[in-house]
């Protein structure tokens, strides 16, 4: 396949624009569709835009250091690969093309629980991949602590547990144009826990344990000699909880806008949750960043990361791992531009006197 180094490919969007062209009906639905009407999906997005950037200057910007410390670790960079499933469904490679990605750019990438390859299999065929292990709990627990040992075994530095897909959301563009069926050996973690034949997303959505509870995590924290991050926080309330229960981390998001409609965006739920937390435990924000300019809106909201999902996918269904590695490229380049243009040499030092409402704004629809 020719790579995609065009001009006319220069922002996520374009990606968008060209994978939309590329995908076939099914997947398309799969990664562009959201929960009931898509509110909050479209607001995911919308909301970063509703925040306006309030410059320094003057203050010396001709070096730059977008480096965060995440989990005490120091990252080159604030961009984290999401978990994602059936990446095979946007290109061959799948998961193995975002973590080829991944260790082009520096960022991290996390394996989902339902990925279309292993974790050992991606630790091995990407070893210089930075990487993180999703876990959906399983109601058959031994499955799950198998894949967490798999996980540790091969270098997964943290267990991203994701707590927002107790069922699967209403997803009306799903219903409508549906992802071609999987078979369950294709993804092992699904046939380890006895799935069988023939499956579609939902299906696979029905493995997961709609009965897990705190006492769960605490014990998974218990047992896991990574750190654990819960992701799926959208309330200071669960924020604390987690603290307490012994997560290293969570992740403000509302899964992509794809399981309740109508609920807070990240950037709407971050400046509580980094407010009660953030002192305590590492704070990460997912949903609808776009713009290098949404990164720095995120760390000065109280984010020390944020995790990038859709426009990873565009860039795979474009031209595979080149693909993905360019939307990641270009995500930093203008992270970096941002940087200097607000007067921020150091990401690490952004805080809430760099961004406002926007007063061209309107209020959320």
């Amino acid at each position: 396949m020719v790579a995609h180094r065009s001009p006319t490919l220069v922002s996520l969007a374009d990606y968008e624009c060209e994978a939309q062209r590329r995908l076939d009906p099914g997947a398309l639905a799969y990664v562009s569709g959201g929960a009931g009407d898509e509110l909050t999906m479209r607001e995911n997005a919308a909301a970063w835009q509703r925040l306006a950037i309030r410059p320094r200057v003057l203050v010396g910007v001709g070096q730059r250091d977008p480096g965060t410390t995440l989990l005490g670790k120091r990252r080159p960079h604030p961009l984290i690969i999401a978990p994602m499933a059936f990446q095979r469904f946007a290109h061959r490679d799948g998961e193995l093309a975002s973590a080829r990605a991944a260790a082009k750019t520096g960022a991290i990438v996390c394996l989902a629980t339902l990925a279309s390859t292993t974790a050992p299999r991606l630790a091995h065929a990407v070893p210089d991949a930075p990487r993180w292990f999703q876990l959906y709990v399983f109601a058959d627990r031994g499955v799950s602590r198998e894949l967490v040992a798999q996980a540790v075994e091969h270098g997964y530095e943290a267990l991203v547990v994701t707590v927002d897909l107790p069922v699967l959301g209403f997803r009306e563009r799903e219903l409508r144009t549906p992802l071609q069926a999987t078979h369950a050996e294709q993804i092992a973690s699904a046939a380890a826990a006895g799935a069988q034949g023939t499956m579609t997303p939902p299906q696979f959505a029905s493995l997961i344990d709609a009965d897990l509870k705190w006492s769960d995590i605490e014990q998974f924290v218990g047992e896991s000699p990574i750190p654990v991050l819960v992701k799926g926080i959208l309330t200071p309330e669960d924020a604390r909880l987690a603290a307490e229960h012994g997560a290293a981390g969570v992740v403000v998001s509302n899964h992509g806008g794809r399981q309740l409609d109508t609920v807070f965006t990240g950037a709407e739920a971050l400046p509580e949750i980094a407010a009660a937390v953030g002192e305590r435990i590492d704070v990460l924000v997912d949903g609808g960043i776009r713009r290098g300019t949404d990164v720095l809106k995120a760390l000065s909201l109280g984010a020390r990361a944020v995790m990038v999902g859709r426009p990873v996918i565009w860039g795979l269904a474009v031209d595979g791992a080149d693909g993905a590695a360019r939307v990641l490229e270009i995500l930093l380049s203008e992270f970096d531009t941002a940087l200097a243009l607000a007067g921020a040499p150091r990401a690490a030092a952004l805080d809430g006197s760099f961004v406002a409402p926007a007063p061209w704004a309107p209020p959320r629809q």
